[in-house]
């Protein structure tokens, strides 16, 4: 009988937010099993925000950075933890180190592997299950495969992400000191730089959404690339600059309470979409296929590209060229800038918004 499972998601923000309908399908085939993740310590704020969750244990890539003694003692620390602890163990992440974590928590281990059979002959030896996955299909869709080798049938996929009721009241007080009511988020920062809407083209965007009537609240965090974007923002009239002004969870309950999302490919949009918020997506080098927004109502994703697509709640914008997109961390594929996003038109944006905001109000 499987009473404690463990599910490891050692990837990025994205990728653990996204396998929240993988935890929800096992929590309701094993109801009576607490689930426990092994996550990043950088990935910890989105972990807290998934539900039904008993424990959350943490990875950190700073124990590499430790004396050789300390960083055996953490790892070694982690694995006493994890040893034989669990019914079931189910990897995410296809490094040596995550499937040897799965292996050692449970007899019944289930992990995505490497295509490669030099990297994963002795995964396919000892797991009990294993997986390639599509590089082309959506990262969420990846994540359910598991169910499939346990025989569980994938009922609705709708991703879930909570916040605490305190936050939600820190955030509405911030709010009624603002006098905002309803409000649309512009969230322009991302994790990477090459991911970002060039300055020139934010603004212009801005000024334009400015001019709506409604208040729209730019949002980011702390980061240098946060701070750098904050330092730069034009002042205008319905413009409330909240960069770096909320924790996570706080800004999980201001999404909430939001009509809608206007930014890039990050964490936050896919917040949005879970939340069934209206989604207006700059994607620049990013492969649609396997980040772009999930639509709850239409069950589906977009799959291929186009300067402009809208389904479900969700309207994507993209370059009209024929390298998008190509995968790359920008044009040089080192974190460079990438020319796709300067060819996307801040009219074009906001004359989508504009006509969803003008149907909002009839």
């Amino acid at each position: 009988m499987i009473k404690r499972i463990l599910v490891i998601i050692r990837r990025s923000n994205g990728d653990v937010l996204l396998a929240s309908p993988l935890i929800q399908h096992l929590h309701e085939h094993y109801p009576e099993a607490v689930i426990d993740l092994l996550v990043n310590d950088d990935t910890l704020g989105v972990a807290k925000a998934l539900q039904p969750i008993r424990q959350i244990l943490v990875y950190s890539y700073r124990w590499k950075t430790l004396p050789k003694w300390e960083r055996l003692q953490k790892t070694f620390g982690l694995m006493r933890v994890l040893l034989r602890r669990y019914d079931l163990a189910i990897s995410l992440t296809a490094t040596d180190s995550s499937v040897l974590y799965a292996l050692l928590a449970a007899r019944h281990a289930i992990s995505t592997i490497e295509a490669e059979p030099r990297k994963n002959w002795w995964k396919k030896r000892l797991l009990t299950g294993y997986y390639l996955p599509d590089p082309a299909r959506h990262t969420l869709l990846n994540n359910l495969e598991p169910l499939r080798l346990l025989g569980i049938p994938v009922g609705k996929i709708v991703p879930t992400v909570h916040h605490s009721a305190s936050s939600k009241a820190a955030v509405l007080a911030k709010l009624q000191a603002a006098t905002i009511g309803q409000f649309i988020i512009f969230h322009p920062s991302a994790q990477y730089g090459y991911k970002v809407y060039p300055e020139a083209l934010r603004h212009a965007l801005l000024q334009q959404l400015s001019g709506l009537g409604i208040p729209i609240v730019v949002t980011g965090a702390q980061t240098a690339l946060d701070l750098q974007i904050k330092a730069t923002l034009p002042v205008l009239a319905n413009v409330y600059d909240w960069i770096g002004a909320t924790s996570l969870d706080e800004y999980i309950a201001l999404s909430n309470l939001s009509l809608a999302y206007v930014g890039g490919d990050t964490l936050n949009m896919h917040i949005a979409a879970a939340q069934n918020k209206r989604v207006f997506a700059i994607f620049g080098p990013t492969l649609l296929g396997v980040w772009s927004p999930w639509s709850n109502a239409l069950q589906c994703n977009a799959t291929h590209s186009q300067p402009q697509q809208i389904y479900g709640n969700i309207t994507v914008f993209q370059a009209d060229m024929p390298c998008v997109p190509c995968g790359k961390k920008g044009c040089d594929d080192q974190q460079g800038n990438s020319e796709c996003l300067q060819r996307i038109e801040p009219s074009k944006i906001f004359a989508e918004v504009n006509t969803w905001w003008q149907q909002e109000q009839v």
